[in-house]
């Protein structure tokens, strides 16, 4: 729409520039060439535009109609360029206007979503795993160049708010209220610090995940309503280490955990206690039947793990299949489960 728009302002530009030149031309001949083109095309812009100098001398009848039709084209052009710009300004941000209300009403409507504190360097890759995961989220950035980036990089419609993530208004704007969990992956601790407090305060359900930069900061984290921290630099040394002494697993997960559509991914999977499958055994549930999918650990509601499970290990109700396989069989696990499937509009 906008494209279209630009367009016929160029159409509009090219008929204004088009009537002038070729008015002061015609002008031109029709003064018998007494005045040189140049002079000519000037007196023309003149005659368009309306400003009027006076009449030019030594001008015939010839020059004086083409002189009157010159000035009816050229009032005719600059109200077609001009109504044709006033419809681009309008048109864009009435648009832009319409979209933002539209947005609004989606996020207000949402439940059970997640949001994502900062769309920078880190916030981008939450953001990519989020889209990969098929889950609803927002996205709060007080640059919202930030977020057009992201909409570029993975081809994607966000739901966002442009904002200040540690202030109260932003937060409920993303709908705080309603939200399962919320990442604060802003620049600095202190940032993430108010994100996680002002979060906490406006829902005492969500989980809160943190950006810790300083490891000395995860108790304040904590203290302030985190339910968990992650610090990026200790991850990173991690996986320098593991690049280091461990190559080939490296590499191994790399591309199977990271490869974009065919990748496989680690996923958990709650059993719901009105489940059809609710207390079943993992042989009696028909995962391996229609899915590819293995299921590498339970983890019981008392958060006790247990690695590679038996097939006669019962399911009870809020225990966690924890599954590595492709986006479609978690999908259909959760189907199957009768878990609710949290997916991403527009």
């Amino acid at each position: 729409m906008l494209h279209l728009s630009f367009r016929r302002v160029a159409i509009a530009l090219l008929v204004l520039g088009t009537v002038t030149v070729g008015g002061g031309l015609v002008l031109w001949l029709a003064t018998g060439q007494v005045y040189s083109l140049e002079d000519a095309v000037y007196f023309a812009v003149i005659t368009v535009s309306t400003v009027g100098y006076g009449e030019l001398p030594e001008m015939s009848p010839a020059a004086r109609v083409v002189t009157s039709l010159l000035i009816i084209a050229g009032i005719g052009s600059i109200a077609f360029f001009q109504s044709t710009l006033t419809a681009l300004l309008v048109e864009g941000a009435i648009g832009k206007a319409f979209r933002k209300r539209r947005m609004e009403k989606r996020i207000q409507a949402m439940r059970d979503h997640f949001i994502v504190a900062g769309a920078g360097r880190t916030g981008r890759m939450v953001v990519s795993e989020l889209i990969s995961s098929g889950v609803d989220f927002v996205v709060i950035d007080c640059d919202e160049h930030h977020i057009q980036r992201i909409e570029q990089e993975f081809d994607a419609n966000l739901l966002y708010v442009i904002g200040d993530a540690t202030e109260d208004h932003s937060l409920l704007e993303a709908g705080i209220a309603h939200a399962r969990g919320l990442v604060a992956c802003l620049t600095n601790d202190p940032q993430n610090l108010f994100v996680t407090l002002s979060a906490r305060s406006l829902n005492t359900q969500a989980r809160i995940v943190s950006k810790v930069v300083e490891a000395e900061n995860e108790p304040k984290m904590l203290k302030a309503g985190a339910n968990t921290t992650v610090s990026p630099n200790q991850i990173g040394g991690v996986r320098l280490a593991s690049e280091l002494v461990r190559p080939k697993l490296t590499r191994f997960l790399d591309e199977t955990l990271r490869q974009q559509g065919a990748g496989l991914r680690f996923d958990e999977v709650e059993m719901p206690s009105d489940s059809p499958f609710v207390n079943s055994t993992l042989s009696q549930i028909p995962i391996r039947q229609r899915t590819n999918l293995l299921v590498m650990a339970l983890r019981a509601p008392d958060g006790t793990l247990s690695f590679n499970p038996r097939a006669s290990e019962a399911i009870s109700a809020g225990t966690q299949l924890i599954v590595i396989g492709g986006p479609e069989d978690i999908v259909i696990l959760r189907e199957m489960l009768g878990v609710a499937r949290h997916t991403i509009h527009g």
